[in-house]
């Protein structure tokens, strides 16, 4: 720091710069102590109980042999003779032998009926799977049946691939980013959906949670500073405005957030509330992208500043909310894009069926998507000129104090370390 100001003594920042970090702290500590007895307050008790499910074992195994067998006819639908119903694949009629590799009987031969019927996925000698063992079992089943296939191996290498790339692309900050997604994955299984299942208010927990994950993974990938501090309260405020959009917006369009059968299941069998399930879904969505566009736009406006000292507040408001409007143009389109991909199936079975596009919009399911997707790029919006102007506001302030204590105008230099909020204030 003593490099950076020739004024003053080492380790100490202009008043300016103090005045800027004092004015963080008071929003950024009140935040993370209200986050962590928030989080103390809802954590789950206990395992969540659910209901009570016949003895079942996964067991996994490799198919060894498969015998085809004719496929036997359906019968016709009742009250429908003439429409006949659709041949099954004759590549899923017949059975599999399978060596097992894990459960009690691992290192045996089992045979078990190849699943059929439409949707059946096609197995061939050399796959690995997973089998249901029900022992004991009362019904007239095989005491085996083929579940699905293994994806362990595959999914295994898959994230390998994807860890490598990004330690290789990011070094140590690629490191962090992945430590922070190992966080954020501990904080949605461990925290927001056990709390959700005992029965907490799904938004309240989706804000914690949600804190919870901005304030540490931030932080710990991009460091304890200024600017990474002025993007978690642009973030906070932006996820504010959101969570008040899809209140207000699901209210007006009347959701009630149950859309398909997980969904109905929640509402009946475990009286959660969907339409604050819904919410909840729309914040941490949210937060996703949010992240992305503040830290951008906290780091364009540090980088500005820098590379132009004299610049004031209104310059860096200007020259980063040019940047800023170029990346909510294109993130504006990956959204649709990436709802519209998700929703392919239903939205080709509403083009089969030929429906009025008035019809189609006001489908409770597709209405869903859209305030979604509208209440998620509104945040979006936002979010550019408040974390723009905060930032800006700060770099300004920076600058002024510089003058104030006599610094001559300073030219872009090719290293800055960013402003560490551990500085002494005094």
């Amino acid at each position: 720091m003593g490099a950076d100001h020739s004024h003053g003594s080492h380790g100490h920042l202009p008043a300016g710069s103090r005045a800027t970090v004092r004015a963080i702290l008071a929003v950024i500590i009140p935040l993370a102590v209200v986050t962590v007895a928030a989080l103390v307050w809802l954590w789950p008790a206990g395992p969540v109980s659910t209901a009570q499910q016949p003895a079942l074992q996964r067991v996994n195994g490799t198919i060894t042999a498969i015998t085809l067998t004719p496929c036997p006819e359906e019968p016709p639908i009742e009250g429908e003779p003439q429409a006949a119903p659709p041949a099954p694949d004759p590549a899923t009629c017949g059975d599999a032998r399978v060596r097992l590799t894990s459960g009690p009987q691992a290192g045996g031969d089992v045979v078990s009926p190849l699943p059929s019927g439409p949707g059946a996925q096609r197995f061939a000698a050399g796959d690995d799977v997973v089998l249901i063992h029900t022992p004991d079992s009362e019904l007239e089943v095989p005491p085996y049946q083929i579940s699905d296939h293994d994806r362990s191996s595959p999914l295994l290498l898959a994230g390998a691939a994807f860890a490598l790339a990004v330690i290789a692309f990011g070094r140590w900050r690629g490191v962090m980013a992945l430590v922070g997604l190992g966080i954020t994955f501990v904080l949605l299984l461990a925290f927001v959906i056990p709390a959700i299942l005992a029965g907490e208010p799904p938004l309240l927990v989706a804000v914690v949670g949600a804190a919870a994950i901005m304030l540490t993974v931030l932080y710990l990938t991009h460091g304890f500073t200024v600017t990474t501090s002025v993007a978690i309260v642009g973030t906070v405020a932006s996820l504010t405005l959101t969570g008040a959009l899809a209140y207000a917006a699901i209210g007006v369009v009347q959701l009630n957030g149950i859309t398909d059968e997980s969904s109905f299941y929640l509402d009946t069998s475990h009286r959660i509330n969907t339409q604050g399930l819904l919410l909840a879904s729309i914040i941490i969505g949210s937060l996703g992208v949010l992240d992305d566009v503040t830290v951008t736009q906290a780091a364009t406006v540090a980088e500005l500043a820098h590379a132009n000292p004299g610049y004031g507040f209104a310059r860096l408001y200007r020259a980063a909310a040019r940047v800023g409007r170029s990346h909510i143009a294109s993130v504006i389109n990956t959204i649709v894009l990436a709802y519209a991909g998700a929703s392919l199936p239903l939205l080709l079975l509403i083009s089969v069926g030929e429906q009025p596009l008035g019809e189609v919009l006001t489908n409770p399911v597709l209405a869903q998507e859209i305030v979604r997707s509208v209440v998620g790029t509104l945040g979006l919006i936002a979010a550019v000129p408040i974390t723009t102007a905060l930032a800006a506001l700060t770099g300004a302030r920076r600058a002024d104090s510089d003058h104030d204590h006599g610094d001559p105008p300073r030219r872009a230099r090719h290293r800055r370390p960013p402003q560490p909020l551990s500085d002494p204030v005094t």
